[in-house]
């Protein structure tokens, strides 16, 4: 699968998608929210290993797909308030017609594609190999033969 390409809004006030966020050696696309307790248990661990993997020349953005009605924890300024309090080192954009998320075939938060420079999909696993794969991507082109689905809050779709 190649990187589908979007823009989306920023919590910075300016557009974001694949082509501004990815690094030389390839992108990371994180689906994640503000609500969901699988994501606030790995917040601090995705901001380190985004730190990392930019200084392995790999981009990242977080993409926000839920309902912000259904969940007001998710709406647009506590995105704003979430990445400033924690200073996320990569753009976190909001999904509001979650066509991304539908072409991206997110099932829950977090969630992570990792792509090459050539923008061909490498890794779609769990946080806990996110690292070590996304590094062995920056390195060789290519991502872990072997990868795990991840787990955690499903994708909150608009009615």
């Amino acid at each position: 699968m190649k990187a589908p390409k979007f823009e989306l809004l920023g919590v910075d006030g300016k557009r974001h998608g694949v082509s501004s966020a990815k690094g030389s050696k390839g992108l990371l696309v994180m689906f994640i929210c503000n609500h969901c307790p699988y994501v606030k248990r790995s917040l601090e661990r995705i901001l380190h290993d985004c730190r990392e993997l930019a200084a392995q020349g790999i981009g990242a953005i977080a993409v926000m797909p839920n309902d912000p009605m259904e969940y007001p924890e998710d709406s647009f300024d506590n995105m704003k308030r979430l990445a400033a309090e924690k200073r996320f080192p990569f753009p976190y954009v909001i999904d509001e017609t979650q066509d991304v998320a539908r072409a991206y075939g997110v099932v829950c938060t977090p969630e992570f594609y990792g792509f090459n420079a050539a923008l061909e999909l490498q890794y779609h696993g769990r946080i806990d190999e996110l690292s070590a794969a996304m590094v062995q991507v920056a390195n060789t082109g290519a991502g872990p033969k072997e990868q795990r689905a991840s787990v955690g809050c499903s994708i909150k779709w608009k009615r």
